[in-house]
C-alpha cells in the first residue's frame, strides 16, 4: 500500500497538503518511514551552547539558590559587624556603608542582566520543548488513528469472512434439508 505525504494529510489531519507546517510534513514523512521522531532536545540546545550561555546559567543557578542567600546574608552580617563594632574607629565603611551600598549595588547591575539572559535560555528551551511534545504528540495521534484504521479493516475482513461462512454454512444446511426431506416417506 503506498501512501504519500498528501494522502496522509488528507485522511488523518483533514488538510490539503499545501497547508501543512514543516513540522507536519517532517511527522507525516517520518509516520511514511515508520521511524522515531522523539529526541533529546537537551542534547541539542547543550550543542549550541556558548561559553557565555554556560557561564549565565551557571551564575543564575548560583545566585538563585539559598545557598547564595544565606552566604551574602552571612557576609553582610560580617561586614556590617566588623565596620560597626570591631573596628569602630579604625572602620574601612563607617556607618551608613557607603562602600557596602556601592557594592550591592554592582552586584545587583550585574546579577540582573545574567538572570534574565538565562531566563530568556531557558524560555528559548521551553520553546523548543513544547514544539518537540507538540511533533511527538501528533505523531502519536497518527500512528494511533493508523492503528484503527489497521483494527477496523481487520474486523472489516473477519466480519466478510464470517458472512461467507455463514452462506456456506446456510448453503449446506439446505443441500442436507433437501436430502432428508427426499429420504424420509411422507
Amino acid at each position: 500500500m503506498n501512501k504519500t505525504i498528501d494522502d496522509l494529510a488528507n485522511r488523518w489531519l483533514r488538510r490539503k497538503p499545501d497547508g501543512l507546517s514543516a513540522l507536519e510534513n517532517r511527522v507525516l514523512q517520518s509516520t511514511l518511514e515508520r521511524t522515531t521522531i522523539s529526541r533529546d532536545t537537551n542534547k541539542a540546545v547543550a550543542f549550541h551552547q556558548t561559553f557565555g550561555d554556560r557561564l549565565a546559567d551557571s551564575i543564575a543557578r548560583i545566585g538563585g539558590s539559598w545557598s547564595f542567600i544565606l552566604g551574602f546574608i552571612a557576609f553582610l552580617i560580617v561586614w556590617t559587624s566588623a565596620n560597626a563594632w570591631l573596628l569602630a574607629r579604625d572602620a574601612f565603611d563607617p556607618y551608613p556603608f557607603i562602600f557596602l551600598n556601592l557594592v550591592l549595588s554592582m552586584v545587583a547591575a550585574l546579577q540582573a542582566p545574567v538572570i534574565m539572559m538565562a531566563q530568556n535560555r531557558q524560555t528559548e528551551r521551553d520553546r523548543i520543548d513544547a514544539a518537540h511534545d507538540y511533533e511527538v504528540n501528533l505523531k502519536a495521534e497518527i500512528e494511533i488513528m493508523a492503528l484503527h484504521e489497521k483494527l477496523d479493516e481487520m474486523r472489516h475482513g473477519q466480519i466478510i469472512g464470517m458472512r461467507d461462512e455463514i452462506v456456506r454454512l446456510a448453503a449446506l444446511v439446505k443441500r442436507i434439508d433437501d436430502r432428508l426431506s427426499q429420504q424420509s416417506p411422507s
